[in-house]
């Protein structure tokens, strides 16, 4: 029988750079957009012969890359070799198979250990899938002659099939690079294969969307997924980040602050030649001491990104580049550090009076909100008739100066390092947004660059705000924020968008949108991973 997990997207709100040190917090909002893994045995029954056979087979399936990749795995030392094309190799999901069959080695007793022996000779059939709003569809929407808006983004079939960006701008070819917005599609790929493959094993049980909404989780099973999760994501991308990605895949919308990077020495000596199983217990029981608390946007107000189709940018080497400045002028940079941690704090205690506010005064919340979502920020205060209304007014407008600080001190440091945190492109782009009706804030997310920009927008805005965008060739994402983490479904997602939409259709359009749909299962059973999912 398949399992299948999702895990979601990620947009750092706050925190940029920061994040990296303990013990600076960031905010990370986690999305609509999500990763789907797909786990079920590759063949239904064990063959004789198969007990003498010290490995099993893994088989990668990526219907969005049309590709298929065949791996041996040793179930002696745990080590996986990939016998498909060199190219094909997704070590994202290699260290997490690896990582997830060793963590149920170490828990599991005797008795589970042989159950899970015999699960593993049946072989591992694993697919990935992640929704569009992970990768850029504008080249695909400008060539069907189609305009830049959410509508034309909705008609594109679920998991389309990924464009790579095959040459360089010279001619010459080179190695395919998937064109992404920066939402994080290889730590949601990594959580939602280490969970799917922990519940099938029975190390961990995940719960539901519904039982999410009712509060049903197990947090020891979220604690375990994240450890693993972490473990094989940070080996996978050859250094220790911060690791806010992976803690909102599994978590959902959190306040974060990273863990001890030691707490990864085990799985990078193992790396350099220790077994595996010699070291997992050392991880899954080493001092995690990363801090979250729950976080989610006050009501009434929407997340939304926006592609300005400049093509993304390389986190690591603008992460590298801020880390030479700091060692070269130590004194500079600590100032600019800690008036960013300051700003990010006054930001995060905005938001949490907002969300006070809407508890305690919740009509007069609502009733300004709406007011202010038709009106440009330098209007907002006069439309505030009692003192509550005026005090969430103060907070909306306080919110706003602080992000201005935010932007100014990232453009700062960018400066003096010497990468584009907030290109001018992008600071034409922000202050243009800032300046619409109903927003309240924009910036760039995370280590900034030419991702995808976000922006919070009050009441029913979001639509006005997405048209203004088209106008200045900017594509708005359907993402919006979804504070679920990692979750259990109850089928393959792409039978399920079939069914529902199969459902909004009158019978007489049947045949016509069977058609429409034919081409998003070509290839299906034949697919293969790509590091640069």
């Amino acid at each position: 029988m398949a399992v299948v997990t999702s895990a979601p997207g990620k947009v750092l709100m706050t925190g940029g750079y920061l994040i990296l040190e303990r013990p600076n917090a960031g905010i990370v909002l986690s999305t609509n957009a999500r990763f789907y893994a797909i786990v079920k045995p590759l063949s239904e029954e064990i063959k004789p012969e198969s007990w003498a056979w010290g490995w099993t087979n893994v088989k990668l399936t990526s219907p969005q890359l049309l590709r298929e990749s065949m791996y041996k795995m040793s179930l002696k030392n745990l080590t996986i070799q990939c016998v498909s094309s060199s190219e094909s190799r997704n070590p994202f999901v290699e260290n997490a198979v690896q990582y997830a069959v060793a963590a149920a080695y170490a828990i599991f007793d005797k008795n589970k250990k042989d159950v899970l022996h015999k699960l593993l000779l049946q072989g591992l059939d694993i697919t990935v899938l992640g929704c569009n709003d992970f990768y850029s569809y504008r080249n695909q929407i400008e060539a069907r002659g189609l305009p830049l808006t959410p509508e034309a983004l909705a008609a594109l079939p679920p998991f389309t099939s990924i464009t790579f960006n095959a040459e360089e701008s010279n001619g010459e070819n080179c190695k395919p690079e998937v064109a992404k917005t920066g939402l994080g599609s290889s730590a949601a790929m990594t959580t939602a294969v280490v969970s799917a493959l922990l519940h099938y094993f029975g190390v961990v049980n995940i719960s539901s969307s519904e039982d999410q909404l009712q509060e049903k989780k197990n947090s020891s099973d979220l604690d375990m997924v994240h450890v693993i999760a972490q473990s094989a994501h940070c080996i996978a991308q050859g250094k220790v980040g911060s690791g806010f990605d992976v803690s909102s895949a599994v978590y959902g919308s959190q306040r974060y602050i990273r863990f001890s990077p030691e707490v990864l020495s085990s799985a990078q000596v193992a790396v350099k030649g220790l077994p595996l199983q010699e070291v997992i217990v050392d991880i899954i029981k080493g001092k995690w001491d990363h801090e979250r608390t729950k976080f989610s946007l006050p009501p009434l107000m929407t997340l939304l990104l926006g592609e300005p189709g400049t093509g993304g940018s390389s986190t690591p080497s603008m992460v590298g580049a801020v880390k030479k400045w700091q060692k070269s002028d130590p004194q500079k940079s600590q100032q600019t550090w800690r008036q960013l941690s300051e700003s990010n704090s006054a930001l995060e205690a905005q938001f949490h009076m907002l969300s006070k506010f809407a508890e305690e005064h919740w009509n007069a919340y609502k009733c300004i909100i709406e007011s202010c979502s038709k009106l440009k920020s330098d209007k907002w205060m006069e439309q505030a008739s009692e003192p509550s209304q005026e005090a969430v007014v103060k907070s909306l407008l306080g919110a706003r100066d602080v992000m201005f600080g935010i932007r100014y001190h990232m453009q700062q440091m960018g400066e003096a390092a010497g990468v584009p945190i907030e290109p001018e492109s992008q600071t034409q782009l922000l202050n243009a947004t800032m300046n619409m009706e109903g927003v309240l804030l924009a910036g760039v997310p995370g280590a900034g660059g030419f991702d995808a920009i976000f922006s919070v927008v009050l009441g029913d805005s979001g639509s006005n705000v997405t048209k203004a965008w088209s106008s200045l060739n900017v594509l708005a994402l359907l993402v919006r924020e979804d504070p679920r983490g990692v979750s259990l479904e109850c089928c393959d997602p792409r039978t399920r968008e079939i069914t529902s939409a199969v459902a909004s259709v009158h019978i007489e359009d049947l045949f016509t949108f069977i058609l429409s749909f034919s081409q998003a299962f070509k290839g299906c059973g034949c697919l293969v991973t790509n590091t640069s999912f």
